[in-house]
């Protein structure tokens, strides 16, 4: 970070004035730090890791009783429902009578009701329909494929560690991109890229950490950033970021304001597009914390605070996806130079 901005601390106010403003064409350059080695490595690091074969396939609160849920995750076709408990419910998407798309079909009282032909589905095997195992942690709802993901499978997935719900503020950002997914975390292993490509939001970044500076910095990337408020206001922290699983990346708040809040983000492979163009679901869950007495407004007022958090997330994502998009398209063409 910048002296002006200091280095993240603790303190009776989470703000800080940034008394000598760097222009974004001054900041220092930071593409020589950057360097595509060291982005590559991480994420082939990443992609070694297992998943268990669990896709992340949306936000809990999206998903209500009496709700469905569709989506293919690569080539297979998933629906998904809670039952009368309030449990979440997944199989395959196609009816197997004569294949009717499950996801346009009615829930009465926990029960999945083909509108072809009426066959009732509560969740167990029935008439050759057979349940993939499901998991909702809270904040986002997870399905394995073992077919899809090919590895060993493992009991539950890996949830990286996060806030307790209610003692926090989440918030799940959705969106997709023509992409894959190694494009979406490659992005979210490259932490140089925050102060020039989001200036709206990130100022005073320094890059403290990688995992090629040995055993302190163990597998992450370790940043030092002010989120900008308004004007020359920011709020100055210490992040981190791990690849936990191929498809996940995590940043945690290490110091500074809200220390132990998650930023995650999974990246979801979907069903190619007309074209056969690849697809990528993000799906960001951010859970925010704070030891602050002030936090219990926040926290009362979370639905207020929900759809502000998803506007700032997605306004991010519309640049990073811009980012993985671009990515992808130059690795097709055979031309990245990464």
């Amino acid at each position: 970070m910048s002296p002006a901005a200091g280095r993240p601390r603790s303190g009776r106010l989470p703000l800080r004035v940034r008394r000598a403003p760097v222009p974004w064409e001054r900041q220092a350059p930071t593409w020589r730090a950057a360097r595509p080695s060291v982005i590559a490595e991480a994420l082939k690091r990443a992609r070694s890791r297992p998943s268990g074969n669990w896709y992340v396939i949306g936000a809990s609160r999206a998903l209500p009783p009496g709700k469905v849920l569709g989506v293919t995750v690569g080539s297979t076709e998933v629906v998904a429902w809670r039952d009368e408990e309030g449990r979440l419910r997944t199989g395959p998407g196609a009816c197997p009578h004569l294949g009717a798309p499950l996801r346009d079909s009615p829930v009465r009282c926990g029960t999945l009701v083909c509108h072809w032909h009426g066959l009732a589905l509560d969740g167990g095997p029935f008439a050759g329909w057979e349940p993939y195992p499901a998991f909702d942690d809270g904040v986002l709802l997870w399905v394995r494929l073992d077919r899809e993901g090919g590895e060993p499978p493992s009991q539950r997935p890996r949830v990286p560690s996060r806030p307790r719900v209610r003692d926090a503020v989440e918030a799940v950002y959705c969106g997709v991109g023509r992409c894959e997914p190694e494009d979406v975390v490659a992005n979210r292993l490259d932490p140089w890229h925050g102060a020039w490509f989001h200036p709206y939001s990130f100022v005073d970044l320094t890059v403290t950490g990688t995992p090629e500076d040995g055993p302190a910095d163990g597998d992450g990337f370790t940043v030092d950033v002010s989120f900008k408020v308004a004007g020359r206001l920011v709020v100055p922290v210490r992040a981190r970021f791990t690849a936990p699983g191929p498809r996940t990346v995590v940043m945690h708040i290490v110091e500074g304001e809200g220390a132990g809040s998650v930023v995650e983000t999974h990246a979801t492979p979907l069903a190619p597009d007309r074209w056969g163009k690849p697809r990528t679901a993000v799906t960001e869950a951010l859970v925010a914390a704070s030891d602050r007495r002030g936090f219990a407004v926040a926290r009362a007022a979370a639905p207020l605070l929900r759809p502000l958090m998803r506007a700032s997330a997605g306004r991010l994502w519309r640049d990073d996806l811009a980012y993985a998009e671009r990515r992808w398209e130059l690795r097709d063409r055979g031309t990245f130079p990464g």
